[in-house]
């Protein structure tokens, strides 16, 4: 069994869901069952994912939810698009900043882990 705290995919991921969370508290009141439902449940399934993953015994388990996790993480960073767009996230811009560049790099390395683990 692996450890996912160990995982730098895994930490950056939890940060991540942390951001979105702050920056979706921000949002219109009627998003609340739309976009910011949305991109919380995406924001939260990339951890729980990895999570879950490290729990199975087999490599081919563990690459499926490294897949999962990495889906959700590409809905996630099309969301967050589309909020920066709408406007939603303009009065937030250092948090919006930071929230971009922790997507960016928890595409990057939880990229590089699935390919790593194939």
């Amino acid at each position: 069994m692996r450890d996912h705290t160990k995982l730098r995919a895994f930490e950056l991921a939890d940060d991540l869901a942390v951001l979105i969370y702050k920056i979706t508290m921000k949002f219109p009141k009627e998003e609340l069952y739309g976009l910011t439902s949305q991109m919380r449940r995406a924001a939260v399934s990339v951890p729980s994912n990895i999570v879950e993953g490290c729990a199975r015994s087999s490599q081919a388990e563990y690459g499926r939810f490294l897949e999962m996790a990495f889906g959700s993480l590409r809905e996630l960073n099309y969301q967050f698009s589309l909020s920066v767009r709408l406007g939603y996230t303009n009065l937030q811009e250092t948090i919006s900043k930071d929230c971009n560049s922790k997507l960016m790099e928890t595409l990057k390395v939880l990229s590089a882990l699935f390919r790593k683990m194939r």
